[in-house]
């Protein structure tokens, strides 16, 4: 449903529609950034039962108005239990996203700095704010960060492509390739399922092979 006059059901009960209409991501590098960050984060997470990520759901903050959503390409709320929803609505859950992540684009330039910077400032009061443009359209820089203060959304320097997430107790890093997590104490990426699988795949076939170069040392040691 786009924006227009409220939908109701049989009975009056007030809908709040799982979609807008809107496409879930522009180019193949930004649907790639967000699961990355989504799943990323996720199994960083996972023992926490009370810390929920998400990102592409719609977030409803106004009750009994489905006009009042925003659509988060990621966010991150603490004191939320870690569950499958439709859509997040803020008076049932009672918890704002601490940090909010979006992928951006020229096509998505005002609505990021301008439309979503105003409502997660003054509305939902989002303690983190990032921004990422993982094509350089037109941020030099690609990435904008801002921590809520006194109400205000206070620009955070980006030191060597790099920033510290307070509420995540993680790493933003741009690798010149796309957005990574990691760990501030050991400097380790965030992997993805697929990643760890593919790395474990590269470790098993390198024991292979130094296994094979040590029968091999050892045949020409037994033939002299």
């Amino acid at each position: 449903m786009r924006n227009g006059s409220l939908a109701r059901r049989e009975g009056g009960e007030i809908v709040y529609p799982e979609s807008d209409g809107k496409p879930i991501a522009e180019t193949d590098e930004h649907r790639f950034q967000m699961n990355y960050l989504i799943e990323a984060l996720c199994l960083w997470f996972a023992r926490r039962r009370r810390m929920y990520v998400t990102g592409n759901i719609l977030l409803y903050y106004e009750e009994r108005d489905p006009r009042r959503r925003v659509s988060p390409d990621v966010m991150v709320i603490k004191g939320v239990e870690q569950r499958r929803r439709r859509v997040y609505k803020l008076w049932e859950e009672k918890k704002a996203p601490s940090v909010v992540i979006e992928v951006s684009s020229r096509g998505t330039r005002r609505e990021d700095l301008v439309t979503k910077f105003q409502l997660y400032r003054d509305v939902l009061k989002v303690r983190e704010y990032y921004i990422y443009d993982p094509l350089r359209e037109y941020l030099p820089g690609r990435m904008k960060a801002w921590e809520l203060r006194r109400g205000t959304y206070v620009e955070q320097p980006i030191e060597g492509d790099r920033i510290k997430s307070p509420s995540l107790g993680l790493d933003l890093v741009d690798t010149g390739r796309m957005l990574r997590l990691a760990d501030p104490y050991n400097g380790d990426e965030l992997r993805t399922l697929a990643e760890e699988s593919a790395a474990r795949r590269e470790a098993e076939a390198e024991v292979r092979r130094l296994r094979r170069e040590l029968q091999r040392a050892r045949g020409a040691r037994r033939s002299r």
